[in-house]
């Protein structure tokens, strides 16, 4: 099971009520693992409405979840 680093950012901090952690995961994806959180946590953001890096370069849903990797997941941003 891959020990993984998760940072959190916006309104994905608000809900984690964290910034950070390090998590196990037998998430197969990027993708298995926001919806592992999601259900952790009750992220009310899709997917569709993020990006994913991992080990700061931005990434696919699609990419495997490896050991050691650095997750970030950066929600839209709002400016004024």
């Amino acid at each position: 099971m891959p020990r993984i680093d998760l940072e959190y950012f916006a309104i994905l901090r608000d809900q984690a009520g964290r910034q950070k952690e390090t998590r196990e995961t037998n998430a197969a994806s990027l993708a298995a693992l926001y919806d592992e959180l999601t259900d952790a946590y009750g992220f009310t953001l899709p997917r569709a409405r993020l990006r994913v890096a991992v080990n700061a370069a931005f990434s696919t849903w699609e990419q495997p979840v490896n050991e050691g990797d650095i997750v970030v997941f950066i929600p839209p941003v709002s400016g004024g």
